[in-house]
């Protein structure tokens, strides 16, 4: 399995709408495949999250940091 038949399978497989050997060869791909391996960790977080529905806390630092990056980017494309 490649990368890109692997990203094509995702959601599929998120929906347990895949047979054995397709789960199979996803599970073989992401043992071998460290870049694959954080796309489904990462999007097993987020569904996990948006289910959950938690909500995280941005330290006020980070939080100033962002607002101040996201507001300098908004402002040079009004230019």
């Amino acid at each position: 399995m490649t990368c890109t038949e692997f990203l094509s399978k995702l959601d599929d497989y998120f929906d347990g709408k895949v047979d054995a050997d397709v789960l199979a060869e996803v599970q073989a791909h992401v043992k071998k495949c460290s870049h694959c391996e954080v796309v489904l960790d990462t999007t097993r977080k987020t569904i996990s999250i948006y289910r959950e529905n938690e909500v995280y806390e941005f330290p006020a630092e980070l939080r100033e940091r962002l607002h101040a990056a996201i507001m300098k980017k908004c402002s040079k494309a009004k230019v």
